[in-house]
């Protein structure tokens, strides 16, 4: 048998007629991982303590009633605590956790180019999209980071590897992009223990951030505890349960 797979593998090489769907290849990708986004969704959506689904409307406020279960379940108002946001903007959801997470040991890092998505999302979105100067808080707690995660984040990291170890953290991904989510996921790995806490601000866009969720949670070992959920499965967060043994 394996023989034979070989065999026509290499007669898909010379003769190469799998060609004629190339032009589907994106439909077929979008389709699969949107059929295991559905999978993944109805096998855990009663694992979430909170949750809004099913629901026909989205409401971004939402976001905001799930940060406050989050730092209520935790109790994380007066915590010493390492926020990292990745996907800034205009500071909203920046702007409510810096008001709520009241320790002055808790420390608050925006990582953002401020000057659009890097590179096209979805089929609405363009490069550029979304541009926003950097914001402005009256907090010595605050920092931003300004360009591209792949330049800011392991130069970050360097800096502060202490703090990334020692505290507790919240990771906030907003960044959209596949390619920005993985990245971020991928470095920051070595630094996530059992208690941390990772959101998605767009969970359920089956080529971007589910698909860099699926695929980090899979080869990582980390288990993902389910915590909260809102605007079906758009806005999700989890707490890291385990980390593998090394």
């Amino acid at each position: 048998m394996l023989s034979l797979i070989k065999f026509l593998k290499n007669i898909l090489f010379v003769f190469p007629v799998t060609l004629i769907t190339s032009p589907l290849n994106k439909l077929m990708l979008f389709l699969s991982y949107h059929n295991r986004l559905i999978i993944w969704v109805y096998k855990n959506k009663k694992r979430f303590e909170y949750s809004d689904f099913f629901s026909w409307k989205r409401d971004y406020n939402k976001r905001y009633h799930l940060y406050e279960f989050i730092k209520e379940k935790f109790d994380f108002e007066d915590a010493d605590l390492l926020y990292l946001e990745f996907g800034v903007a205009n500071g909203e959801s920046f702007n409510w956790w810096t008001k709520n997470l009241k320790s002055n040991n808790t420390f608050f890092v925006g990582f953002d180019t401020f000057e659009g998505l890097p590179e096209n999302w979805g089929a609405f979105y363009e490069k550029g999209d979304m541009r926003a100067k950097v914001p402005i808080f009256n907090d010595s707690r605050v920092l931003f980071k300004k360009g591209l995660f792949q330049d800011t984040l392991p130069k970050f990291i360097n800096e502060q590897n202490s703090q990334l170890s020692s505290r507790r953290k919240i990771i906030h991904l907003d960044a959209d992009l596949y390619s920005s989510t993985i990245f971020v996921l991928s470095q920051l790995y070595p630094y996530l223990k059992s208690g941390d806490i990772v959101m998605f601000d767009e969970f359920n866009v089956p080529l971007h951030e589910f698909k860099a969720f699926s695929e980090f949670s899979q080869f990582s070992y980390l288990t993902f505890n389910p915590v909260g959920a809102v605007n079906n499965f758009y806005q999700v967060c989890f707490e890291i349960a385990t980390k593998p043994m090394t």
